[in-house]
């Protein structure tokens, strides 16, 4: 799967059915990990020069886009599981 692919929760037309199964399996990953990477703490900056509330407030942009870069890079290889998950959604016609 290319950062292409997966850029921005944007699936690109035209894509074949199980690539378009792929990047959205990537993007639930991509959204699981952005949430992990907030209640973890571990961006959260804590200095003398923290940007206060504009800094709050854009946060999780930078944690979305990290979150987008770690999938592209194998996440935590749930992907495959959320895939499987849909087929079988979409076999039983749910």
């Amino acid at each position: 799967m290319t950062d292409l692919t997966i850029r921005a929760g944007v699936v690109r037309p035209g894509l074949a059915p199980e690539a378009r199964l792929q990047a959205r399996a990537a993007d639930l990953e991509s959204a699981f990990l952005s949430e992990m990477l907030g209640f973890s703490g571990l961006l959260a900056t804590e200095s003398a020069f923290g940007g206060g509330a504009g800094e709050a407030q854009f946060a999780s942009f930078l944690r979305d886009e990290y979150a987008r870069k770690l999938v592209a890079r194998g996440g935590l290889r749930l992907g495959q599981a959320f895939v499987d998950a849909m087929r079988r959604g979409v076999d039983n016609g749910e």
